[in-house]
């Protein structure tokens, strides 16, 4: 009988600490973004990558005129 206090016990104790996680992780703007989840399949990675590294680019040199 004491096993089952004891399992019961960390059951609870484990519980607890997903709870104070969940309550964290929204605290911390973890699921603010609703939108993006739902067009990013649409979006071609290709084109992004290109896109991130021409962007890239351009600041480098932007911030290496005097």
């Amino acid at each position: 009988m004491s096993v089952m206090y004891m399992l019961i016990t960390l059951s609870l104790l484990i519980a607890a600490g997903f709870l104070i996680s969940f309550i964290v992780a929204i605290k911390n703007g973890q699921y603010d973004d609703k939108y993006t989840p739902s067009v990013r399949m649409l979006f071609d990675d290709e084109l992004l990558n290109k896109s991130k590294k021409a962007s890239s680019k351009n600041t480098t040199k932007q911030n290496q005129k005097p």
